[in-house]
């Protein structure tokens, strides 16, 4: 007997509807009509089931700090210089009230697994990174965590940060972050690359690195691509490392763009375009013509690169927006990076499951299909090709096997009776 079945699931529009069977949290039955027992039932009315939603890059430790300061210039350097300060006030009750605020709205809304960036730095120390390993613990079954140790502040700019985030790897963070634009020159840029890699050599952890956060490549430091590549290749980490922003790709010679966008692709490092922010903070010295200051994603994936996207900042001097709604962030993402056509939309929301689970490292449990884990979202909509179109309910949110979220509508039109 079962533990869960999902009966009458679309999970493909050319299809018809399939029943999911569910035992120990892993699915061990996709198929029509699927004669099963099973202690408890959806009945998803050939409404959508997608895999459950995963967010690769967020800043929980400085989420909903909008009422407090915004970047009085609406830039990049301006946010981090009002963050900074925001963060010598920081507390642990503070930091883990806003976190959970977020992590409560990412269940809701469907997402299973969340990839957190807390700052390491001289200023806010390991506060971050130890709010969020208590977290990890606390929010266990209804999502799951990993941890970036974030130098937001650079390395080399920042003394002290080196050892600090040693200490942040072996407190419990799963993941070595950088931040290879926050410092002086491109030397120091270089150094930067090279010292997050021998973090992960000697705690053999993942890199999420933010990179190329510019409107171009004029500022040299802003296109370290290419370092990163070579830096993967050499440490063999290939399907490890990831790139967040990367929006200076979007503003350089076609031909410098797709050179760079192969040895991506052959290094084998993901791409994380973060729009919200990306929109928000970018072209604000343009007067005319106004850049959208996006990674170029079909330029990606033309390239092979593997890509996928997420909320990033929500509500602080990096991004006024955002409620940890991934469906919302995928369909803004498909508008401003010309991504309309339906293949477009199902390849969209891929970058957001499946696309996202294997730069995470879980590509090999996350799906639809028999030994994955039963991390599924049922939708309100009944065509995948509309699941971002629609902005629907998250009806049910499954956590391996359980069902932690649910989310009931009434909706009706009052039309007006009949004149006789």
């Amino acid at each position: 007997m079962a533990d869960l079945v999902l009966r009458r699931a679309r999970v493909a529009d050319d299809a018809e509807p399939v029943d999911i069977a569910v035992s120990d949290g892993i699915i061990t039955a996709v198929e029509p009509a699927l004669r099963c027992r099973s202690a408890a039932e959806i009945d998803c009315a050939a409404r959508v089931v997608i895999p459950g939603l995963i967010e690769p890059h967020v800043h929980l430790d400085k989420a909903l700090l909008a009422t407090q300061a915004v970047a009085p210039d609406d830039t990049l350097a301006g946010a981090i210089a009002v963050t900074g300060e925001l963060k010598r006030g920081f507390t642990a009750t503070d930091v883990a009230a806003r976190a959970r605020r977020v992590l409560d709205q990412a269940i809701v809304h469907g997402t299973t697994a969340l990839r957190a960036h807390p700052d390491v730095d001289p200023i806010v120390g390991l506060l971050g990174v130890d709010v969020l390993v208590d977290l990890r613990a606390e929010y266990r079954g209804l999502i799951d965590l990993q941890i970036v140790a974030f130098p937001q502040e650079g390395i080399l700019r920042a003394p002290g940060t080196l050892e600090l985030l040693r200490a942040a790897l072996r407190r419990g963070a799963d993941v070595i972050g950088g931040c290879s634009y926050n410092e002086a020159d491109v030397a120091d840029c270089e150094r930067h690359v090279d010292l997050v890699f021998e973090l992960a050599a000697e705690f053999d952890v993942p890199v999420d690195i933010h990179a190329d956060f510019a409107d171009d490549a004029t500022d040299p430091r802003f296109a370290m691509a290419d370092y990163i590549a070579t830096a993967t290749e050499r440490a063999g980490l290939g399907g490890r490392v990831a790139i967040g922003h990367v929006t200076s790709l979007a503003g350089r010679p076609p031909g410098e763009r797709r050179a760079t966008m192969a040895r991506l692709a052959e290094a084998g490092v993901a791409v994380v375009p973060l729009p919200a922010t990306d929109m928000h903070l970018g072209g604000r010295a343009d007067e005319t013509a106004v850049r959208r200051g996006i990674a170029p994603v079909r330029e990606l994936w033309a390239a092979g690169v593997t890509t996928a996207y997420s909320s990033n900042n929500i509500r602080n001097a990096f991004t006024p927006y955002g409620n940890a709604d991934l469906l919302d962030i995928g369909l803004f993402l498909a508008q401003t990076g010309h991504l309309g056509s339906p293949a477009d939309l199902r390849r969209v929301l891929a970058m957001a499951t499946t696309e996202a689970a294997a730069l995470l490292g879980i590509g090999d449990r996350h799906g639809i299909r028999v030994g994955a884990r039963a991390d599924l979202v049922v939708l309100g909509t009944h065509r995948v090709a509309d699941a971002l179109l629609d902005r629907p309910d998250r009806c049910y949110v499954v956590k391996a096997g359980r069902i932690v979220a649910r989310t009931t509508r009434t909706t009706e039109i009052l039309r007006p009776a009949p004149v006789r």
